[in-house]
């Protein structure tokens, strides 16, 4: 089996954590370049190294033997089927995929909410904008793509987004929602009342074997104010 080589920043879950979840449950082996010596080094030399074949404008990006992945949702695409978190029917996986690409709109606006002019900027050059883009994250967008999200679970009936068994987007809803619980608990506390199939998954999910081993090793990054996920007091009303 191929040795896998993951390369995204050190110091935050970010993007790579849908990856290591993915990598955690197939119980593949991989090394984490960030949590190496000079890993941000090697993550730029990286890229730098594929530039001229096939270049990945960010990270996270999957070595794989022979073949350099880019892009989340591309990166678990090939992972679900290598390592049987995917379903098997066509129909199927374009789904799963379907929904991993949402997940990567949803991620977008929770990361625009507290850089809402510039990424470039720091958080604290645009608070007011901050605070706007943030009430309306809270109060429209996030129940939106949450009531999703909950609906899909309450109609399939199996406890999973996709067939009778688990897909690498029900470890990236997993993530997000506990981004979320970071970044907004208060409002997450709100949102989990009304779509109440959330939590109930996020335990299921965590109490998997491996994710659960994850989850108490060293290996996972934690949530703090440099990633997507962000919790500053005043944006969680």
């Amino acid at each position: 089996m191929t040795k896998y080589e993951l390369y995204y920043w050190s110091g935050i879950p970010g993007r790579g954590e849908f990856v290591r979840l993915a990598l955690e449950e197939a119980g593949v082996e991989y090394v984490d370049i960030a949590v190496t010596d000079n890993g941000d080094a090697k993550v730029v030399a990286g890229m730098k190294a594929n530039v001229t074949e096939y270049p990945s404008f960010a990270p996270p990006y999957l070595k794989a033997g022979k073949l350099t992945i880019g892009q989340t949702a591309n990166i678990l695409l090939f992972l679900g089927e290598q390592h049987g978190l995917a379903p098997k029917s066509k129909q199927s996986r374009f789904w799963v995929h379907q929904l991993q690409l949402t997940f990567g709109d949803l991620v977008a606006e929770i990361h625009d909410a507290h850089h809402p002019i510039a990424a470039s900027l720091y958080y604290e050059d645009q608070k007011a904008e901050a605070a706007k883009r943030t009430k309306n994250l809270r109060e429209e967008r996030l129940p939106k793509y949450l009531g999703y999200f909950d609906g899909i679970l309450r109609r399939g009936g199996t406890g999973w987004l996709a067939g009778r068994r688990l897909s690498y987007a029900d470890l990236s809803l997993f993530h997000v929602t506990e981004g979320l619980r970071y970044a907004f608990p208060n409002a997450m506390r709100r949102l989990e009342k009304k779509y109440r199939n959330l939590a109930p998954f996020q335990d299921r999910i965590a109490s998997r074997p491996r994710v659960s081993g994850y989850l108490k090793s060293g290996r996972r990054q934690p949530f703090n104010t440099q990633g997507i996920f962000r919790h500053y007091p005043e944006l969680d009303e």
